[in-house]
């Protein structure tokens, strides 16, 4: 099959080469950190996908019991159904390194590999192709294409050498948020593969009220009504720490939204606050929204807030 004409910004793939993949070369010579045998077999595959914030937090975790709740924290926040003994998420990441070591190695383990990271971050592509005719002379072996519809992704893989070892060399769409969205468990697993929740709120420190203020979008809403009221029944779930590791607190409230119509439409975001007493000091607010009907997607974030007073 010859290959047809991928239309990429020369600026994203500058940025895919640079950042991509000089990104898993400092992945894989991460610093050293002593650990007990279940925070390493742990951190060995996880660190695929923490967040900058969970790195970094726990790397500077000093004992085994720091470690242990860190790690049941870190998969709790991703279970897409806390009701259920089963973590869908945690499940799927290990059947997903378990199929990249199995199809993707290319004499070191598929996990490593380009393709085996893709698939982990992203899942088996809606749409595959491969081209064994081109006109590109740097490539002597075929090339691959990976369509993901829901992602609105196109990821190009080369085989260089003509050796069945495949690098990625270009993408486009929204590659980072989309691996961002991985990293923070923002998906959610259904019958046919992977479904992504595109909303995004915001998180502020009211120092003169001492409450942490958690702004929604309204057009994230999918409101029920219940007379001539429009309602949304939330869950937050708040994991505080400090930016060196140390766990602060932890706190789930719930929230019963009801408003009139009328009100709504005036109204871009809806604010919620949650009185906070907290010393000057630099935190991490990892906050999760859920909802018990289903009236707003799950979505979880991380907030970098500095409280000076």
């Amino acid at each position: 099959m010859k290959r047809k004409s991928l239309t990429l910004n020369p600026f994203f793939k500058l940025k895919l080469v640079f950042v991509f993949i000089v990104g898993l070369f400092l992945f894989s010579c991460a610093p050293k950190i002593e650990l007990d045998p279940e925070s390493q077999s742990f951190y060995e595959y996880a660190r695929l996908i923490m967040t900058s914030e969970e790195s970094k937090m726990f790397r500077q975790l000093r004992d085994s019991q720091a470690r242990k709740e860190f790690i049941e924290e870190f998969w709790a926040k991703r279970d897409p159904d806390p009701e259920t003994e089963e973590n869908e998420f945690k499940n799927e990441f290990y059947r997903r390194i378990d199929y990249a070591n199995k199809h993707f190695n290319e004499g070191t383990p598929g996990w490593k590999t380009d393709r085996g990271r893709i698939y982990i971050y992203m899942g088996p592509p809606d749409k595959f192709e491969e081209f064994f005719s081109h006109n590109d002379p740097e490539i002597r072996g075929s090339i691959l294409w990976w369509i993901y519809y829901d992602y609105e992704l196109v990821i190009e893989f080369v085989d260089r050498r003509g050796m069945n070892h495949f690098e990625m060399r270009t993408y486009s769409g929204d590659f980072f948020g989309a691996m961002e969205k991985m990293k923070l468990g923002q998906i959610g697993l259904t019958e046919k593969g992977v479904k992504i929740h595109k909303v995004d709120f915001d998180l502020f420190f009211d120092e003169a009220n001492r409450e942490a203020v958690v702004s929604l979008p309204v057009k994230g809403f999918h409101f029920l009504t219940e007379g001539n009221q429009l309602v949304s029944r939330l869950t937050f779930d708040f994991y505080i720490y400090r930016t060196d590791g140390q766990k602060v607190q932890r706190f789930k409230e719930k929230r019963y939204l009801k408003l009139e119509e009328t009100e709504l439409e005036k109204m871009k975001v809806i604010e919620l606050r949650f009185p906070l007493n907290f010393v000057p000091g630099d935190y991490y607010f990892d906050c999760l929204v859920m909802s018990e009907d289903e009236s707003f997607p799950r979505a979880r974030k991380i907030f970098e807030i500095k409280i000076k007073s």
